[in-house]
């Protein structure tokens, strides 16, 4: 059984600022990162957030990513705005976009964001949903490196690859968070499994000869499982057109790994477009959202992507969140 213990919000992200800022990292990159972090564990989704922080700060200690890295910041045209990460960060990078985003939207009604030469953006929804809560529909792509073969084939070719859209509602929360991959789970899950020493369930990934497996080790050296067969690998195709060919970042068969230390910079990318509903619906968005959702919830048992995410978060500013202790000795031994 695995020992855990409960800390708040506030102490996990003062806990991945410290180890950030102890590896390498400074103040302004490493802020964004553990804000996020916390946002993570309090969504519920462990397999991203802490047990990250010793990746991150690994990386930053090998060159993989640049952790004094400066974002650079480009108008392209009227309604596009573009950020080379220069090999540091995507959260210090998506900020410093969504501070031009948000109110570029707004003016004119839609506008996007291009990341390049960036790394891991963690939870995609996270970032959705923060433009869901300016009052602007958000959509989101980023790319990673190649770990899904195409339908026939056993080599990967895209990344497990994300899209996430996040719809404003009432009261600050977005109405409807959707964020999926284009596998059948995150790798990132698969990696915990196999830190964890636990089998997986058939159907997650493959192993190099494209043939099921439990083993997560196996299914590392493999490829992951595309979500819906071949609809999984057009998806995944889709957001690398997106996160990559349209951001000019490294295409997921070029870019190295988002773990271990070999290889320089991934270089990766993400697309965000920020669409403002009072600009399309003539006022009736919130109408037909509203009308949406009260179908979902009107049935019983019957669950809307993102309701677990707002429930877990509510309850975790409560009750604080259950983190692995194992993982809380690493990240402690890199603060020293």
């Amino acid at each position: 059984m695995m020992d855990t213990k409960t800390l708040s919000l506030a102490d996990i992200e003062d806990l991945s600022l410290r180890a950030l800022v102890a590896a390498g990292t400074s103040l302004e990159n490493a802020r964004p990162l553990a804000v996020a972090t916390a946002a993570t564990e309090a969504d519920g989704i462990s397999s991203h957030g802490l047990a990250y922080i010793p990746i991150y700060c690994e990386h930053v200690q090998c060159g993989k990513v640049d952790g004094q890295a400066v974002p650079q910041l480009k108008t392209t045209a009227p309604s596009v705005i573009t950020v080379d990460a220069v090999t540091g960060f995507a959260h210090p990078a998506i900020d410093m976009g969504f501070d031009a985003l948000i109110p570029l939207a707004r003016s004119q009604g839609i506008a996007v964001l291009a990341v390049k030469n960036s790394y891991n953006c963690g939870v995609l929804g996270y970032h959705t949903q923060r433009l869901a809560k300016a009052g602007l529909l958000g959509l989101g792509f980023t790319n990673a490196p190649a770990s899904i073969a195409p339908s026939g084939g056993f080599k990967p070719v895209v990344g497990t690859n994300p899209f996430s859209i996040a719809a404003p509602g009432p009261g600050g929360e977005p109405a409807v968070l959707i964020d999926q991959s284009a596998s059948t789970i995150a790798k990132s899950e698969v990696m915990k499994h196999a830190r964890e020493g636990k089998p997986i369930p058939v159907g997650w990934a493959l192993d190099a000869e494209g043939q099921p497996t439990t083993d997560p080790a196996v299914g590392l050296k493999g490829s992951m499982a595309p979500s819906g067969g071949y609809k999984g690998v057009g998806t995944a195709l889709m957001v690398e057109l997106m996160a990559a060919a349209l951001t000019g970042a490294t295409l997921g068969i070029d870019a190295s790994p988002f773990s271990g230390t070999a290889g320089g910079p991934p270089r990766t990318g993400q697309f965000f477009i920020a669409i403002d509903p009072q600009a399309t619906s003539d006022g009736g968005f919130a109408a037909l959202v509203a009308r949406l959702v009260d179908t979902f919830h009107a049935q019983d048992g019957a669950r809307l992507p993102g309701d677990g995410r707002n429930q877990r978060r509510i309850q975790a500013r409560v009750d604080g969140v259950a983190v692995n202790v194992a993982t809380l000795e690493k990240i402690e031994a890199i603060i020293g």
